[in-house]
């Protein structure tokens, strides 16, 4: 292996995901890899991620018989993987044999890891799982939880969690909290210089109090929460940027039939899967993070913090982490649209009161949620992991 060929050569990374989707995960692994030129990314399946990924320097080896594990959703049966059992086979002996050509295996996703975990143990190398998820019962079934955490105690190396909500999750399922590396997510943003009023015209954006929603269509996101609160807020609009990018469409539909239940086409605007977020947050009043169980990480507070637009986010999971327990943004219960309701009329009523606030909330997000800090951090947990720190 190149890697080996001085003591002081940097270890070779074999970056595994399941999706060339791109989405929150996604877009950590974009960010993390960029001091890893010259390394090799194996993906399951081929799409934006992919691109991405060869921009970054990286090397990709996409899977020979592209195999979607979209039907082995985080619910599920183990009996639901019968039907691909084949298939993940193969994919196993795939990453093995991309693996022996490298240091240190690096899992991103749960989906990811889980044969990953095979593959490493059969070529002897070093794994370790980019966690981005919230091991729990909202978000997984109990044998997935049982299978995951007793392969991570067996397999891993180290588990990267990007809050203690994460880590907290990961533990109490049984998992060895000394596996566990805390990274909270660091991404870099440039605000547009233009105020809100010429972004809202040149983005054809309505006049008035706005606020947005930003993240994929699902239903844990909670759009429809946000939905029912705006319900109760006669001349407040809404956009709503995300898709449903993993066979959320029955949800996606439910959302339309609330938009018509309550007369909202005028003051609700779907605006689908974007790459202008940053400039879309900027010209919202307020940015609202719905989400109905609990999130391990929150990249669209600190989005909207680095731009310094105020956000009244649900009070779950690692929420309540990036906005320092509520001094840097409004917390209101999971699942209340009266209480989001109420905090969006608070907010909107008087933006001068929170000023202060917000631009603490900026300061916190340049300081503890960069890309550069970010990838220091997992840089020194990959080479402690290959044995060259």
């Amino acid at each position: 292996m190149a890697a080996r060929s001085g003591i002081a050569a940097r270890p070779s990374v074999l970056f595994v995901s399941h999706t060339g989707t791109m989405s929150g995960a996604e877009l950590v692994l974009r960010d993390a890899v960029q001091p890893w030129a010259g390394s090799t990314a194996f993906l399951f399946e081929d799409g934006a991620l992919t691109d991405a990924l060869r921009g970054q320097g990286l090397e990709i080896r996409l899977a020979r018989r592209r195999t979607s594990l979209a039907a082995l959703r985080r619910d599920a049966s183990p009996l639901s993987a019968l039907p691909v059992l084949g298939r993940l086979g193969a994919l196993v002996l795939e990453i093995a044999r991309a693996a022996r050509a490298c240091d240190v295996v690096y899992a991103n996703s749960q989906k990811a890891f889980l044969l990953s975990a095979f593959a490493a143990r059969c070529v002897g190398r070093p794994l370790v799982w980019h966690l981005h998820d919230i091991l729990d019962s909202a978000h997984f079934g109990r044998a997935q939880r049982i299978a995951q955490v007793s392969l991570a105690n067996l397999c891993a190396t180290r588990v990267i969690v990007p809050s203690e909500a994460a880590a907290r999750a990961f533990v109490q399922g049984g998992g060895r909290r000394s596996l566990i590396r805390i990274v909270p997510n660091g991404l870099d943003l440039d605000r547009d210089p233009r105020p809100a009023a010429a972004l809202r015209a040149a983005l054809g954006l309505p006049a008035g109090p706005l606020v947005g929603v930003f993240s994929r269509i699902a239903p844990w996101k909670g759009q429809d929460v946000l939905i029912e609160a705006l319900a109760r807020l006669p001349g407040l609009h809404c956009i709503v940027v995300g898709a449903p990018l993993f066979g959320e469409n029955a949800y996606a539909a439910h959302l339309m039939d609330l938009v018509a239940k309550y007369r909202l086409s005028d003051r609700i605007t779907f605006l689908g899967q974007r790459d202008d977020v940053p400039r879309l947050m900027q010209a919202v009043d307020v940015v609202v993070h719905p989400s109905v169980d609990p999130e391990p990480f929150g990249r669209t507070l600190v989005e909207a913090m680095r731009v310094g637009v105020p956000v009244v986010a649900t009070d779950a999971g690692a929420s309540a982490e990036i906005l320092d327990g509520g001094a840097a943004g409004t917390l209101v219960p999971p699942r209340r649209p009266d209480r989001l309701a109420a905090a969006l009329s608070e907010l909107l009523d008087n933006p001068e009161a929170f000023a202060t606030r917000t631009g603490l909330a900026r300061e916190r997000a340049l300081s503890r949620y960069g890309a550069d800090r970010m990838q220091r951090a997992l840089a020194d947990i990959i080479l402690q992991v290959a044995g060259r720190a």
